[in-house]
């Protein structure tokens, strides 16, 4: 069977079990065909063959190299675990070494004082101020994807229930808690809302919702007015201000993996940090031999 014929049953088998988004599967298309361009038929490729990639990808960055060893490795363990082929050659694949910056973080007085700007402006009434304040209690109190926040179905929002039901990455459904806050914010905001949409948060004259673009200039705008820098504020930033102070607040890991819609914990792992004094305090108080002393041998 030839290589572009095997590089489809692999993005089929992507799309089917693991429900991979029209985005990723192009982005696996352009790695395979890239790789071809190099290798020529994918199925028959070895191991000597693999290995001058590193030579054949050397102007690309270290990311963009690793995304595309890691498609490839991904793609040979497809065709041996369905017998396609016998032989896995994607050991041979230049491993390039990556250090993934933490994102930046705003402290919780930080937050306080973004939300607090925002309660400021929603209390004079006006309906943009109301959803803006609604759409930051949600990133920040939900950990929310900005995708999935403003693709919010007004569905997803039980009346009555603290959760909202979320589609995320590859069309995988969760359900996230909602604050007290949030629930509150919320509130607010329907009962302003006017708009027939089907979204939670129309587009102002269209039947689409917000837009990902829009919702960080907002953000940027309302950091600016709450007197922080600006430059430090995204979507990203108060989703992962979720995640690191709710780890510093004790939850665990396994939760915040469900939470924020992890397939794999080390994203998890990865995309948190809680800084190193507090790990060895956690250590010293909850290590079943913290309380034995100091021992020495």
């Amino acid at each position: 069977m030839a290589g572009e014929d095997l590089a489809e049953r692999f993005l089929d088998m992507l799309a089917a079990e693991r429900g991979a988004a029209a985005n990723t599967l192009a982005a696996y298309r352009r790695d395979l065909e890239a790789a071809r361009a190099v290798l020529g038929d994918l199925g028959t490729a070895d191991g000597d063959a693999l290995e001058g990639l590193g030579s054949a990808w050397g102007g690309l960055a270290a990311s963009s190299l690793a995304r595309r060893c890691s498609a490839l490795r991904q793609f040979y363990g497809f065709l041996v675990d369905e017998g396609l082929r016998a032989d896995d050659p994607s050991g041979a694949l230049p491993r390039p070494r990556l250090r993934r910056p933490l994102p930046r973080l705003l402290s919780r007085e930080e937050v306080e004082q973004f939300l607090a700007r925002a309660d400021e402006e929603a209390a004079a009434g006006r309906p943009d101020a109301i959803r803006l304040l609604a759409l930051l209690e949600l990133l920040y109190g939900s950990g929310l994807r900005a995708t999935e926040l403003v693709s919010l179905p007004l569905a997803a929002v039980p009346r009555d229930a603290p959760f909202v039901h979320v589609t995320g990455k590859g069309g995988q459904q969760r359900m996230v808690p909602v604050s007290t806050r949030a629930r509150h914010a919320l509130s607010r905001w329907l009962a302003v809302r006017r708009s027939q949409s089907r979204f939670l948060f129309p587009s102002t004259g269209a039947s689409g919702h917000l837009t990902r673009v829009r919702l960080f200039q907002l953000l940027r705008a309302l950091a600016t007015r709450a007197g922080l820098d600006a430059q430090r504020v995204s979507p990203h930033v108060l989703r992962h201000a979720f995640a690191t102070h709710l780890l510093e607040g004790g939850a665990d890991l396994r939760v915040l993996q469900l939470l924020l819609g992890h397939a794999d914990i080390a994203t998890t792992q990865i995309y948190t940090h809680v800084d190193s004094a507090r790990l060895v305090a956690l250590v010293n108080a909850r290590h079943p031999l913290a309380t034995r002393g100091d021992a020495t041998g």
